[in-house]
């Protein structure tokens, strides 16, 4: 990080990085609570997490207000117009984040007092435990503005996609088999798709932080394998076995 010869020109740079470490904390806290929320049935823990949202929207407007004051007030060049952009950007997905997490928690709520298939639920909440992982590299490379970390959580989001895939498949069959399990499995699809969400946003701020350390673009297409579009299922299909490819 570059030091500038107004002192408060530094200081209003070290703000934005400290909001975007905290809302980077409430943001993991939140996929964290919600994928908990859901595997334990916990409506209260899932209400938590629904009702902190609303800090981590007012910390997403204040990161836009800052960057756009610094903006008009210090006209940065070079790498400090990156930083005052990415923040910008990695705070609007961070933001998306705490509402997919929210969203979660939302169907957690919904679902509580239902009987669960708790195989599948490990399964989603396995995914969650992936995206976790992603979020948490993602922002410790964001910190540092490690590339290397950052495009290393880029490549890895095709199998959060795979994974997606192969619960949508089986979730289908579920449904197919048993009318009844029809209620629990939509709402529990929405779950898996906001949690592979969450996993494209962390994609998203490995994007910027690739911009914001080289002031280039990545132009690779992003991995993807999520093929829930044009996924059928096999009508030999049986729960106790692996969905087919």
């Amino acid at each position: 990080m570059s030091n500038h010869i107004v002192t408060s020109y530094d200081q209003e740079l070290q703000n934005l990085r400290r909001s975007i470490a905290e809302m980077g904390g409430i943001a993991e806290k939140m996929v964290a609570d919600s994928g908990q929320a859901l595997l334990r049935r916990d409506a209260a823990l899932a209400q938590s997490v629904i009702a902190v949202d609303q800090r981590l929207d007012g910390l997403q407007r204040e990161i836009e207000e800052k960057a756009i004051l610094l903006i008009a007030k210090r006209q940065p060049m070079a790498i400090d117009l990156r930083e005052t952009i990415s923040a910008i950007r990695v705070s609007g997905d961070l933001e998306r984040i705490g509402d997919l997490a929210k969203n979660v928690a939302k169907r957690v709520v919904a679902i509580a007092d239902q009987v669960q298939l708790q195989k599948i639920v490990v399964g989603v909440e396995h995914m969650n435990e992936l995206v976790q992982g992603q979020l948490k590299d993602v922002l410790d490379a964001y910190a540092t503005q490690d590339t290397v970390a950052a495009l290393d959580v880029w490549a890895r989001d095709g199998g959060i996609d795979a994974l997606y895939t192969s619960l949508f498949r089986e979730l289908l069959t579920y449904m197919m088999e048993d009318p009844r399990n029809i209620t629990f499995c939509t709402h529990l699809l929405f779950c898996a798709k906001n949690v592979e969400r969450i996993g494209d946003h962390t994609t998203n701020i490995a994007e910027t932080i690739h911009y914001l350390a080289t002031g280039e673009t990545l132009t690779t297409d992003r991995p993807k394998n999520d093929g829930s579009s044009f996924a059928t299922v096999d009508p030999q299909f049986s729960p106790q076995s692996p969905p087919k490819a």
